[in-house]
């Protein structure tokens, strides 16, 4: 795997000379290339074509050329048998093996690594297609910007770190000193700090997912409760339906105060069976006795909400159980709960683990944020559940009036 900052000659090393260079060595090797679209692949091959074409290759590397009938961009031939491929990721490479896979930049930006959708095509391709190619003894070279902790370079060094060599060059090492100062000076790269942005200056140049400061959530805004006040309680869930699955079902107990300040108070996470986090909920449930539980609507409603029901019946631990409709957009759903942490009215408990907040939305887990997104969106959105009614005001006798003078006291002729 090669972490690099861009223009610093990653792919100009790794995916143009090297190919040609591993062909002029051994001409009969097969290689596949591959990046996140078939064109940026042909561009890569094309270069490597006129590398190979070019009259000081035939010194360095003599009679070794391209075959005479096989020489487009995306498809080449040695003459001694060897092979070239340039294929999109998630395109088919059937029918051809790898002595070497090459993978320069699976995803194409940000927004493509934040898509879980396409994270798990670009993960079905490698695991059903790319890798499925490789020869007897091959190797495949993962080239790309670390978007996403969940990205395919993430998901490999988790499973299969020990495998894996890993060149990780940041811009700027942990003294602040540049990778390449002739090129870009450290006065250069702290500049493109302050115009892209922490989260992209983080991924792009510094190779690391999200800074540790956090983006989205910052790690300044939230604040810890020492004693808990007067407050009022409600409960979120984030369900994984899937015993044992890479998500977390987590529960978590919110408290309001008068002021409208938000205290995270208690909760329960694991990777378990329904049974056992339904148990755990009514738990909750029964300890603090909250005004209302909020979950997702849609799919994962119709999953829960009958056994819940029946538990809840049984074990005599009641709650009123409100779903929020679902939100596709993660970002979009956290919004409202990302506006009360920036302005100081949220508080956890002593000592609580924010790392999945700091890292969102690049993280490979938002289980946690989930949970604090639906009671941010039900305050937001002054949800029947959330609201307070208003105390009604006693009213009025009709006859008092009459009783009245004009000073608004009691008729002295009728006391």
């Amino acid at each position: 795997m090669i972490f690099m900052p861009p223009r610093h000659g990653k792919s100009e090393l790794a995916s143009k000379r090297f190919p040609a260079w591993c062909l002029g060595r051994d001409p009969q090797r097969q290689i596949i290339a591959a990046s996140y679209n078939s064109d940026l692949a042909s561009d890569f091959g094309r270069h490597v074509r006129n590398i190979v074409a070019d009259r000081e290759f035939g010194e360095i590397f003599p009679g070794v050329t391209l075959a005479s009938d096989s020489q487009a961009a995306n498809r080449m031939n040695t003459n001694r048998g060897g092979s070239y491929v340039a294929a999109g990721v998630g395109t088919a490479v059937t029918g051809r093996g790898a002595h070497i896979a090459l993978i320069d930049d699976p995803f194409k930006d940000r927004e493509e690594a934040d898509s879980e959708r396409r994270r798990e095509v670009v993960w079905d391709w490698y695991r059903s297609t790319l890798f499925t190619r490789l020869m007897p003894g091959g190797r495949i070279v993962l080239i790309q910007t670390r978007w996403h902790e969940d990205d395919l370079a993430g998901r490999l060094l988790e499973q299969e770190g020990d495998q894996w060599e890993v060149l990780e060059l940041p811009a700027l090492d942990k003294d602040d000193k540049a990778l390449w100062p002739e090129w870009y000076d450290e006065e250069t790269l702290q500049r493109i700090k302050a115009t892209i942005g922490s989260r992209e200056w983080s991924a792009l140049y510094q190779q690391q997912p999200q800074p540790d400061e956090g983006t989205f959530f910052q790690r300044a805004w939230f604040k810890e409760w020492q004693e808990l006040p007067s407050l009022r309680y409600y409960g979120t869930s984030d369900y994984a339906v899937t015993d044992g699955a890479g998500d977390y079902t987590v529960h978590r107990v919110w408290g309001i105060d008068a002021s409208g300040d938000v205290y995270r108070v208690d909760g329960w996470r694991g990777q378990t069976s329904s049974d056992e986090w339904i148990e755990r909920k009514l738990d909750l449930i029964d300890k603090y006795k909250p005004f209302a539980w909020f979950g997702e609507g849609g799919v994962i409603q119709k999953a829960v909400e009958p056994m819940l029901k029946r538990r809840m019946r049984e074990r005599k631990a009641f709650c009123r159980l409100e779903w929020l409709p679902s939100v596709h957009d993660k970002p979009t759903r956290a919004r409202s709960f990302q506006a009360m942490a920036a302005s100081g009215r949220v508080y956890f408990e002593p000592g609580a683990d924010l790392s999945e907040y700091l890292v969102f939305p690049a993280g490979k887990h938002d289980d946690e944020v989930d949970t604090a997104s639906m009671i941010g969106r039900a305050i937001d959105t002054a949800h029947p559940a959330i609201v307070s009614a208003a105390p009604r005001k006693k009213a009025r006798d009709g006859w008092d009036s009459v009783f009245e003078d004009e000073g608004g006291g009691r008729n002295w002729k009728t006391l």
